[in-house]
């Protein structure tokens, strides 16, 4: 394991951000919902697919009290793109609980973080440490990237286990908020310039492709339903442009995860 101080860690990624720190439309809010709105979208999606989607977002559902009243076939129109539907799932169901049970404020608490819908370990970290600056330890791809990097350099197979030590140990306690932009944005220019440190992570996979693949039948049902809701089979398939078994896959699934149902022959989002 390679030795480095922690205050000299810290300057390096700080100097690095004050220099070529990336601008996101999330970093200058510290509205707590549009945090949690962010959080979500950022799962298994870049940032620069996401800007103008939450954007876009919060003109149409700009509080929780919003999305909360909203339908779910409104909150599937707008999340369209972003894939991963649960997701749009999931942060629909969150609004509705931080109304009903939060009197519809977004909790700061990790622990109460986590009660809500579809909200695990990091994401809870990550709402209260952006939305409340609270020093939680945090890690995602680019975070774990810096840390291998630096403390990891020479080792194989290395759990996120052995990583949070140092990521505790180093929060820079002035500004954790900053703190984690930062380590996010250097680990981002680092897979630009070296192999990616990830590789080297015992938690690192390849995503699969997503030309030609269920997955974007899947978004293809779901983008469709959501223009015109209610279809009958063979108008959908037209519509959705993809092969009939892949077709075919997604909407059994989509139907089996409740996202979808057919009723005489016509399918509806849920």
């Amino acid at each position: 394991m390679n030795t480095i101080l922690y205050t000299d860690f810290q300057k390096t990624i700080l100097d690095y951000y004050a220099a070529h720190g990336r601008s996101f439309p999330w970093r200058t809010t510290q509205d707590p919902y549009a945090i949690l709105v962010s959080e979500f979208m950022l799962q298994q999606t870049q940032t620069e697919r996401v800007v103008e989607k939450y954007k876009r977002w919060l003109e149409v559902f700009p509080t929780a009290a919003d999305l909360a009243a909203a339908s779910f076939v409104q909150v599937l129109e707008q999340w369209v793109g972003l894939g991963y539907n649960r997701r749009a799932r999931f942060l629909h169901q969150c609004a509705q609980t931080i109304m009903q049970k939060h009197n519809g404020c977004v909790p700061e608490d990790t622990e109460v973080l986590q009660s809500l819908p579809g909200i695990g370990p990091y994401t809870a970290a990550a709402v209260s440490t952006f939305a409340y600056n609270k020093p939680n330890a945090l890690i995602e791809t680019n975070i774990r990237a810096v840390y291998i990097f630096f403390f990891f350099k020479d080792y194989n197979s290395v759990s996120d286990k052995d990583l949070f030590p140092h990521i505790k140990a180093s929060v820079y306690t002035e500004n954790p908020r900053l703190w984690y932009y930062a380590l996010m944005d250097y680990g981002a220019a680092l897979k630009k310039v070296i192999v990616n440190p990830n590789r080297k992570s015992k938690h690192y996979t390849k995503q699969s492709q997503f030309e030609g693949s269920v997955r974007q039948a899947r978004g293809a049902v779901i983008r469709s339903l959501t223009e015109q809701n209610g279809q009958a089979y063979t108008e959908l398939y037209a519509n959705t442009r993809t092969e009939q078994p892949l077709f075919d896959k997604a909407l059994e699934g989509l139907i089996y995860e409740g996202f979808v149902a057919e009723s005489g022959g016509i399918y509806s989002i849920r």
